[in-house]
Order: C-alpha cells, then structure tokens, then sequence
C-alpha cells in the first residue's frame, strides 16, 4: 500500500530552506515498486512544495571484479525496504565527494505519489548529468530538484561509469566499448518500468542531457538498444555530430592508462587483465595524467562505434549516417547553447605564459587537442591554418585574443556540433526541431572575468543556464525572493522544459509569462532560434558566418563516404 503524506511541520518550516541534505523529516515517504518497497525523505522545493526524494536507488548490480568492464547487468529485487534516504556515491574520478565503483544509483523526485485509487501520470524528465564522460554525477547536492520540481513533472536524475571504467574500449571482444552508455540504457529500462509507482507517465519520458550529457541524448536517439525507451528530447550545449572524431576502439588510451599505474600495455587480454587488480582509486586518480595540454582536452574518452562480436551494440555506425539514412528515432528534439560556451577556456591559455607561448609555437600540434579534431594528418594542418586565420586573423595569442579564441573555444567544443544537430535532425525528422541561444546574464556565472577581481562574469558560459534548473547548493544560493531576478529565469527556464516534456513543444500558447512569444520551429530555410535572454525573442541564422567555416572544413559528405569515419 502507497501512502501519500502530507508534510506538516512545526512552524510552517516548510518555507526555511534548511540544506536539501540535512533534512530529516519525521515523515518518511514510502512507495512500493515492482522491486520491493522504497522509502525517502521529504525536501522543500522552492516555492515551498514537499518533493518526496528517494535517493541512491540501486539500478544495476555493482560493476565490480569480474563485472568490471563488462555492460551492467540489471539489479535484483529485495525483501524488506530499500533505504533511499540519502545519496550514493559518485562513480570513481577525482573528487572530494564520496566515491564507488558500486555506482550505479538513481534519484527520484516527484510532488504527487499514487495513493488509493488516485494515479498521477506526470510527465517524466530523466537528466543525463555533464562532465565530459570523466567527471560529476547525480547527487542532489550537484543536481538539486529544488527549482524543477515547483513543476508537475518527475525527475530522476543517474550516474553512469565515467573514464576508463565506463568508456574503455579495446575494440575486440575483450571490452568493445560503450559501457557507460549502456548503463545508461539500463537506467532509462528501470524508469520505463517502476516510474508508474511515484506518479511519472511511462509513456512520457523525456531525455534531458547536458555537454556529455546531451552526446548521450543524440546517441540514444540513434541507438538500437535505446529504442522504445523515450519520447522526447533535449540536449543542452553537447553534440556527437561536430567536428570530434568518433573512433572504433580506443586501445591508445588504454594502453596510456596502463602505463599510468604500471600495467603491461603489449595487448588487450594483458591490459585488461592487469587493470582488473587495481583498485577503482588508481583508475579514477589518474584523470589528470591524460591531460595534454593545461586543461585540454575537453573530452578525453569518447563513445566508439562498436563491432559485431555478437554483444549487443550500443553504437553501429556513425550518428550523422545513421541520421543521414533516417535511422533514429524521430521525436521532438530541442537542443541550444550558452552565448559564449565553453569561452571561459580562452583564460586559461592567455593568462598562463607557458601556455599562451606553447600555443603560439606549436599551432597546428595544440589546436587539435584544444578545438577536438583529428590530429597529426595533413588534412589536420589546413584545419588548424584555416582556424587560426579565421579566429584569431593569424595574430599571436595574447590578451586582445580573447574574444577570437573564446569564439574559437565555444565553437569548437559546443556551438559547431550543437548547430549541426539542429539541421541534420530538422532535415531528417517529421518532428519538431527547437533550436535556442541562452543569454540571460545573471548575477551568478561558473566563471568570472580575471580582470574584474572574478566578481563579474565574462559572459554566459557552459553550465550557466542549468543554474536556473537546478540548485547547484555546493556553488550558488538557493534563489528566494531576494533573489527576484533569478527567480524569474528560473520561472521560465523551468517552465519552458515542462511544456517540451508534457506537449513536446516548449512554448504550446503564447503567454505573457513567457513574453507572449511563439517559438517556432528550425528548418533549414529558415533556420529561427529563441534568443533566451531578458526576454524571449526568436532570431534566426545564430553565428551564420563561423559555422559556416566550421561546414566547410567536416562537409556531412565526409561522413558518408567513409561509413567508419575517424
């Protein structure tokens, strides 16, 4: 039996705002699943609402011993009740936050649970976290529901492998890759199949990703293992579809990450026979050693397009043919940038010497290892020749390069890739493509500009926007009514994805909460965007002149010549 509790508290606390994860309320919330019976706690959303949380839900079997390396295998059922009151930990990387390579763990987070003959059916936003395929994860102190759930949605959000435990490919039968992906995919299967216990619509999934994050969206949409397993989506600032190779193994990092804790590196049967005994913190500390350039590059690992070697694949060929030959799932899809994403970068080459100098040196060596494209090939010469007149007019690296190589920085990493998937999908699809640029300055921004003693921003960057989704409690404040410009955005921000999850259209009427704006569609004629900045307002062609470039130099006709495209 599901009870549904209403929260009471002693002096209307439910307005006080305490830590999300401090709160222990009297009231635990208890549902029961097809697994067995959960119980939660009770948090504050914004507005004040009870979120009943249910935090660190087992989705897989621990990926550890001889799971290690191999796709997840779905978690059992349990007697008695899961304890879901507080947050896993993160899946291995370096971090002072708790972390396991028994990882695998999901949140939930609705304001409305069954109770009687009473059945919400919400619409269900399941969030793909950032960080590169390396980094972060699900926990509510990263990814707080405290503004989302003031919306009649269900959010759930999930880690997946990171680094050498989730993206390890040798490109044979041994590890062929794509193991984060899939646990993934073993995540959106529990959601389809015990979402229905906390008042979430299993027919209305919504997939929302950012940077990795929305790679993952992009592929799941041209995966055959991911199909059937959602209805719509949105992938915020990340694409597969730039100009980043997509290899078919990545025996190279591998036998790097061998070296790194002093494993043989001759074949892939030894490598990973010796990267079965080290432990989880050997693998997950030795992020930085892959670095090759200050903090370059952004990706390190990469999802592979797998081989047959009778497993199921998660990826079969390149998404742009896969795109290209109407292979994908055809579904509403938003996708969008900040206005200068991923630019803060720039900072980091410009005020380092040894950087700035080496960049300079070492153009045609650095840029692909900063701008994500193919190395060491005469093809990549003119790439970065081409690059460095158009961006930064052949001049040294220096300060009045900043605006040049943030361009060339945001282009590269998010807005080339990012464009791309908007035409190829809007071309392709019978389905509604809503294409957007984030520009709202606030207060508050991941990165503020050196010369300003770091208290204005430089601009919007990457991750900006999710500040006015999610409550980041470990870097920004919990926006209340001092706050009423933030509060604003968060109003809309938030208001926006829960029309696309509920109507699969962002803005369905014309509101004045939402500037009495129509959001219309991208096609390739037009090629309209939302301008989401103090207002909403449609504008079209974003950047024409630089993606333009960025076209020309990856043509879509690369692809298809060359099915296995590196």
């Amino acid at each position: 039996m599901i009870r549904h509790i209403v929260l009471v508290t002693p002096l209307g606390c439910v307005l006080c705002f305490p830590d999300v994860n401090t709160i222990q309320n009297a009231e635990e919330s208890l549902v029961t699943t097809p697994l067995g019976k959960i119980k939660g706690t009770i948090i504050p959303s914004r507005l004040g609402k009870p979120i009943f949380a249910f935090r660190g839900i087992r989705y897989a079997k621990a990926p550890v011993s001889d799971l290690r390396f191999k796709p997840p295998v779905v978690a059992d059922k349990w007697e008695g009740v899961y304890d879901a009151t507080k947050d896993g930990p993160l899946c291995p990387q370096p971090t002072s936050d708790p972390v396991s390579e028994d990882c695998l763990n999901l949140n939930v987070y609705t304001t409305k649970l069954p109770s009687g003959s009473e059945k919400p059916k919400r619409p269900v936003i399941v969030f793909i976290h950032s960080g590169g395929f390396y980094s972060l994860g699900s926990a509510s102190y990263l990814i707080g529901p405290n503004y989302f759930l003031d919306q009649e949605i269900v959010l759930v959000t999930f880690n997946y492998r990171l680094g050498t435990l989730g993206f390890l490919s040798t490109g044979d039968k041994e590890v062929p890759g794509n193991n984060g992906l899939k646990d993934q995919v073993e995540a959106l299967k529990w959601v389809k199949n015990n979402i229905e216990s906390f008042g979430g619509d299993p027919e209305s999934i919504t997939i929302l990703g950012y940077n990795a994050g929305a790679m993952s969206v992009v592929l799941h949409m041209v995966s055959p293992m991911s199909q059937g397993l959602f209805h719509k989506a949105a992938a915020m600032s990340g694409s597969p579809l730039g100009a980043w190779p997509l290899p078919t193994n990545q025996l190279d990092l591998a036998k790097k990450q061998a070296k790194f804790v002093g494993c043989p590196d001759d074949n892939a049967a030894n490598i990973i026979k010796c990267l079965r005994t080290k432990t989880y913190n050997e693998l997950g500390e030795s992020l930085p050693k892959f670095k090759e350039f200050g903090e370059d590059p952004a990706m390190i690992w990469s999802p592979v397009i797998e081989g047959d070697f009778g497993q199921p694949r998660f990826l079969t060929g390149h998404p742009i043919n896969l795109i290209s030959n109407g292979q994908f799932r055809k579904i509403p899809f938003m996708t969008g940038q900040t206005s200068q994403d991923f630019g803060q970068r720039a900072f980091a080459v410009i005020y380092n010497e040894t950087l700035s100098k080496q960049m300079n040196a070492e153009f045609d060596k650095i840029a692909p290892i900063a701008f994500l494209y193919e190395k060491n090939t005469e093809q990549s010469k003119t790439i970065s020749k081409t690059l460095k007149t158009f961006y930064l007019q052949d001049k040294p690296i220096g300060k009045t390069q900043i605006p040049g190589l943030s361009q060339l920085y945001s282009d590269a990493v998010v807005g080339f890739g990012v464009n791309r998937a908007a035409k190829l999908i809007s071309q392709y699809s019978n389905q509604s493509v809503f294409y957007y640029r984030f520009s709202y300055q606030g207060r508050y921004s991941h990165f503020y500009n050196p010369e300003s003693n770091n208290t204005v921003p430089f601009g919007v960057v990457h991750h900006d926007d999710l500040i006015y989704l999610f409550y980041m409690q470990k870097l920004f404040p919990l926006f209340k009514d001092n706050s009423p410009q933030e509060i604003e955005m968060v109003a809309k921000l938030t208001a926006l994805y829960y029309n696309f999850a509920k109507t699969g259209n962002p803005i369905p009427i014309a509101i004045e909460k939402l500037d009495n704006v129509r959001w219309e569609p991208f096609t390739m004629k037009e090629q309209k965007f939302m301008e989401i900045g103090n207002k909403l307002v449609m504008q079209e062609k974003m950047n024409e002149k630089r993606f333009n470039e960025w076209d020309k130099l990856f043509p879509i006709s690369m692809y298809q010549k060359n099915k296995h495209s590196h």
